[in-house]
């Protein structure tokens, strides 16, 4: 009996999808309708992200929703929630910083129930999937810490922060999935990909309680540099690498007295 999947495949493989039986089987599952499946494939075959054209991405073992437009959140950036996770109780304060969809900020609710996150983004449609992703938090639109109650100044025990870390010149070189279908205000970190990451790092202390942390996701080639904005800050910086998620994550702690 002929593979009813083998068409989907074959129109991803010749796509270039490296998991098209993978693509394939979720493109499949997601409608009943012949022609919305076309429709499904044909966007896929265009270049549109898998996780868009589902509605959702897997994250730490949740389903994260996504819409068209909206950065896609990657596998990697869970190395940023398990270490944020770690800090953290049920009853800390913790705020997810350039939290696009909110996965980061999802994924600690689900590690730590009855957690109420402080979620901001400057995309508007980042920010309605955070509200859905994260129903229990507080989620703000806005330029990095400026729509955060003032409340919160000197008692934030954890700030994540998955700030846009891509060089402006290599942004042509990205994957078309990410150039064309993801919002440039979530890729562009300026000349050398550090400009967002420097001003998330010199304005943490204001906000982080005594012994606080500041994390942010970056690479292992500018890792060195995003750790020097937060020693500029005054803040003690650790690098933490995970191969197997290809990820870096800059921790920088409030020093002591």
């Amino acid at each position: 009996m002929p593979d009813p999947l083998f068409p989907v495949v074959a129109r991803l493989r010749a796509a270039g999808c490296v998991f098209a039986e993978d693509e394939a089987r979720l493109l499949t599952a997601a409608t009943t309708d012949p022609a919305t499946l076309v429709t499904l494939v044909d966007r896929r075959v265009d270049g549109e992200p898998l996780e868009q054209i589902l509605g959702w991405a897997e994250f730490r073992g949740l389903r994260i929703a996504v819409e068209p437009g909206v950065f896609v959140p990657r596998r990697r950036t869970e190395l940023l929630a398990d270490l944020a996770a770690r800090h953290i109780d049920a009853t800390s304060v913790v705020v997810d910083l350039c939290c696009g969809t909110g996965a980061v900020a999802a994924a600690l609710v689900a590690a730590h129930p009855g957690l109420v996150p402080y979620a901001v983004d400057v995309d508007a449609a980042a920010v309605r999937c955070a509200r859905r992703n994260v129903p229990t938090g507080h989620v703000y639109a806005g330029d990095l810490y400026d729509p955060l109650p003032a409340a919160l100044r000197g008692r934030v025990d954890v700030i994540a922060a998955n700030a846009p870390y891509v060089p402006t010149d290599e942004i042509g070189l990205m994957p078309p999935e990410a150039r064309d279908h993801e919002p440039r205000v979530a890729l562009d970190g300026g000349g050398d990909g550090l400009d967002i990451q420097r001003r998330v790092a010199a304005g943490a202390p204001g906000w982080l309680a005594p012994g606080g942390r500041l994390l942010i996701e970056t690479s292992v080639a500018q890792a060195p540099d995003t750790a020097a904005a937060m020693a500029a800050a005054g803040l003690a910086t650790t690098v933490v690498g995970d191969s197997d998620l290809a990820a870096t994550v800059v921790v920088g702690t409030v020093r002591a007295g």
